[in-house]
């Protein structure tokens, strides 16, 4: 059978689950489409609908064939219509996607996102689908085109990969072992950003501060990775102190980091430099070292509680946030007891909460003693309850606070029924602010003073103190005359969104967060 004859460009949609780095390679599938001359399908019935999966949790498999089974009769209805599976899920699966799904068109994996062009023509043209899994990196995503969602606030990966052996993470066996780029394609790219108006950037990797180990041994490192070591300060340390150098950027954050690398010397760094912003993501998984030894987390809870003090001691006004899972198999009541015992320590702003799944390949998924269902989800609701607690007694500290806001887009959705504009503080709490009574646009720093706290949002119903409009707000202006779309469709992340590039549902899907 021929393919169909179409006037006039293809027309694309994407849809995304995960955490921040499937969000970053959206942007990258997006390039990449329309770099072949696909434009965005807006409002509009999409052409090709592309899925780029997660694996983590257990009913990651369960949404996405529901989901092409939902797109069914409207492929069968648009003729033409192609659908691909990419991700993390499509490099475990492989061919079994087509085997439960025939009308799936395309699939592809974590290690070759560059080949999404490619294979939708071929499948067009054979009309058959088109299988292409690859066992490592073809190409550094880097490398490769992005559309970003955001003209204010932009994802930078400087990793892909994890060596780390997480009894309850699929995520490595599936992106491979760590690879790095060099610090000056990183700064590079960072310094392209800044020049297109961007204000805020966010340094990406499966395990962000063990940046440097993908180049073996320093004496055999890049020159440039020599130097940034200078005196004896790990990479990641060195590249967050270079990122402070770059004229124009104001805002670094990083995701995520893991508490087995997690030197002094990057606390440092993070209070040293001016543009590294007050807030940290440090996952915990458990407070209990019974469990993080049987998750093989490479680090204990004294040392975890170390980490922390540390960073409060250095930077006093840093929010920590966290992951945690509850329900691991062989914890007791004691342990989930442990793990309350550092919650309450720890004083997370917030925390990522998942129950326990399996995840068929892991080694969790076969071990003994596991718990009842009931079990976790009655010590689920016990720590939400905590950290819900925690949470708004933090918040209700930063009353009468005075903040410089980002303004994003997409964060508020009662803003027009409240008057109210949103956006991200210095230390990434969520604010809901009165609209001054001049202009003010996505990219556009706003001072307000808080005058109220809740668990997950601060309000400030003052009148601005300062509007300072950046020229991130006129990136974002000049794309409002360029742009034909309302941006990408179905993101739901699964990481506290840190500068949120890109606009999310409310309710989140897991990310890779719990393989951290």
């Amino acid at each position: 059978m021929s393919a169909p004859i179409q006037s006039g460009p293809r027309t694309y949609e994407i849809r995304t689950y995960g955490c921040q780095m499937n969000v970053h390679d959206s942007e990258r599938l997006s390039g990449l489409l329309e770099s072949a001359g696909y434009v965005r399908a807006g409002d509009a019935e999409p052409d090709v609908v592309v899925f780029n999966t997660c694996a983590v949790r257990e009913n990651a498999d369960n949404r996405l064939y529901g989901n092409l089974g939902h797109l069914r009769p409207v492929k069968d209805g648009h003729p033409g219509m192609q659908i691909a599976v990419g991700g993390c899920l499509a490099q475990k699966d492989r061919d079994t996607i087509v085997k439960r799904a025939p009308w799936v068109d395309v699939v592809f994996g974590t290690h070759n996102i560059g080949s999404l062009p490619a294979l939708l023509e071929r499948s067009r043209v054979r009309a058959e689908a088109q299988v292409e899994i690859e066992e490592s990196l073809v190409t550094f995503p880097s490398t490769l085109p992005t559309r970003r969602e955001s003209p204010y606030a932009a994802w930078v990966s400087i990793s892909v990969g994890c060596n780390n052996t997480c009894t309850f993470c699929i995520v490595p066996s599936l992106r491979g072992k760590e690879r790095d780029r060099r610090p000056g394609e990183i700064l590079a790219e960072v310094e392209a950003l800044v020049a297109d108006g961007v204000l805020e950037i966010t340094l990406l990797g499966q395990n962000v501060n063990a940046y440097g180990s993908g180049f073996g041994a320093l004496a055999t490192a890049p020159d440039e990775v020599r130097a940034m070591t200078g005196g004896g300060q790990s990479a990641f340390a060195g590249l967050l102190r270079a990122c402070g150098g770059v004229e124009g950027l104001e805002r670094v954050r990083f995701t995520s980091p893991h508490p087995k690398d997690f030197t002094d010397d990057v606390i440092a760094a993070m209070a040293e430099t001016p543009n590294v912003m007050p807030s940290l993501h440090m996952p915990l998984q458990s407070g209990a070292d019974p469990v993080l030894k049987a998750m093989r987390r490479s680090y204990r809870q004294e040392r975890y509680l170390g980490i922390i003090e540390k960073v409060r001691a250095a930077i006093p006004d840093a929010a920590i946030t966290t992951d945690i899972i509850v329900g691991f198999p062989g914890e007791t009541e004691e342990d989930f007891e442990q793990t309350l015992h550092v919650v309450r320590e720890a004083r997370f702003s917030s925390a990522f909460t998942f129950q326990y799944s399996k995840r068929p390949g892991t080694p969790a998924a076969t071990m003994d003693g596991q718990v009842p269902k009931r079990v976790v989800q009655e010590r689920y609701e016990r720590l939400v309850a905590l950290q819900e607690e925690i949470s708004w007694e933090e918040n209700k500290k930063q009353l009468g606070r005075t903040l410089e806001v980002l303004v994003a887009e997409g964060e508020g959705r009662k803003d027009d029924a409240t008057l109210r504009l949103s956006g991200r503080a210095a230390d990434n709490r969520l604010v809901h602010f009165r609209a001054p009574d001049e202009p003010v646009r996505p990219g556009d720093m706003v001072t307000v003073e808080v005058t109220y706290a809740a668990p997950h949002h601060l309000v400030a119903d003052k009148p601005a103190a300062a509007v300072r409009r950046t020229r991130a707000g006129d990136a974002w202006e000049a794309r409002q005359g360029g742009s034909a779309d309302g941006g990408a469709k179905g993101v739901a992340l699964g990481m506290p969104s840190i500068g949120r590039p890109a606009p999310a549902p409310a309710a989140a899907a897991p990310g890779c967060s719990t393989g951290r």
